[in-house]
């Protein structure tokens, strides 16, 4: 009974010839796809200055910038936003409007009206004035360019109540072209990105984004690691 038993055992152990014999596993395409991202991401840095600031006007492998539209494979490696030299504007402005109660109380002008109106009046500009940078500044924080492994993504933030999003996948791309305008653009070395793509929207433009040159460099790379040539 026990040899029985022995040679029993012996015989499970043996391989049928139509039996299916287990290969060694190759590597995921997870793996190299993750590595095929790394080397990416390095080439993108060496085009790039490498920032995590979140108030940079570009930023590299961003942590704290998404866009609810992104798949969950989808990997950001590029945040732009115009640059910080077009707040000029708005900024200065912001510093007249606070002056101008400075400059009103200095000449007595506001002396007609009583103590208590003068101060109301005062704060209620004031208001104005804090609503009127703080629309400006996030008119500029939140208007992004997004460049992710699979598409180019634009958002713009007009206002409040106003978000326009738009979007070209890589692979769709048919042309990019640069322009730096004027003296201050070329002072400063940001212009507009204009992409020609195959979608239903046939053109995106980037308006006043820093170093035009180096981010059509980074979408040529991304077009290359896509097989686009």
């Amino acid at each position: 009974m026990l040899k029985y038993i022995m040679t029993r055992s012996k015989d499970l152990d043996t391989i049928a010839p139509d039996d299916l014999i287990a290969k060694t596993p190759s590597p995921s395409k997870e793996v190299e796809s993750s590595d095929e991202s790394v080397q990416l991401r390095q080439k993108i840095c060496q085009i790039l200055d490498h920032t995590k600031n979140c108030f940079s006007s570009f930023i590299v492998n961003p942590s704290f910038f998404d866009f609810p539209e992104r798949e969950d494979d989808e990997e950001i490696f590029l945040a732009v936003r115009p640059h910080w030299a077009t707040n000029f504007s708005w900024v200065i402005t912001t510093i007249g409007m606070i002056l101008i109660p400075l400059v009103l109380n200095y000449l007595n002008i506001l002396n007609f009206l009583p103590i208590r109106y003068q101060i109301v009046s005062v704060l209620f500009w004031y208001l104005i004035t804090f609503i009127f940078a703080f629309e400006k500044f996030l008119h500029w924080y939140f208007d992004i360019f997004f460049v992710t492994n699979k598409r180019l993504v634009d958002i713009s933030f007009n206002n409040m109540l106003n978000k326009h999003f738009a979007e070209a996948d890589i692979d769709r791309i048919q042309d990019i072209s640069s322009s730096v305008l004027g003296l201050f653009g070329t002072f400063f070395n940001f212009g507009s990105v204009l992409v020609q793509t195959a979608s239903e929207i046939d053109q995106i433009n980037f308006e006043n984004i820093p170093n035009p040159e180096k981010i059509i460099e980074v979408i040529q790379k991304l077009r290359e690691a896509n097989g686009v040539n």
